[in-house]
């Protein structure tokens, strides 16, 4: 049977940058990367809305990224 191993995880600030010239909606991206595989997601959130008062651009939306080992 296989199992899966967390190895990895980061986390990535999803900004509105906006409109650009054909109306269309504009994302910026903020890509943090050695974030604690134990971190919880309400520390994630924590951290990320305190970023997201450093940032140009408003905050929409927090994202994790995990990386697992799948091995036998």
């Amino acid at each position: 049977m296989a199992t899966a191993a967390l190895i990895d995880s980061a986390m990535r600030l999803e900004l509105d940058g906006g409109l650009d010239a054909d109306n269309k909606p504009v994302v910026k991206y903020k890509n943090f990367a050695n974030v604690k595989t134990t971190s919880t997601p309400d520390q994630l959130y924590a951290v990320a809305n305190a970023l997201s008062g450093l940032q140009v651009y408003p905050l929409v939306m927090i994202k994790r990224n995990d990386s697992f080992a799948i091995h036998s």
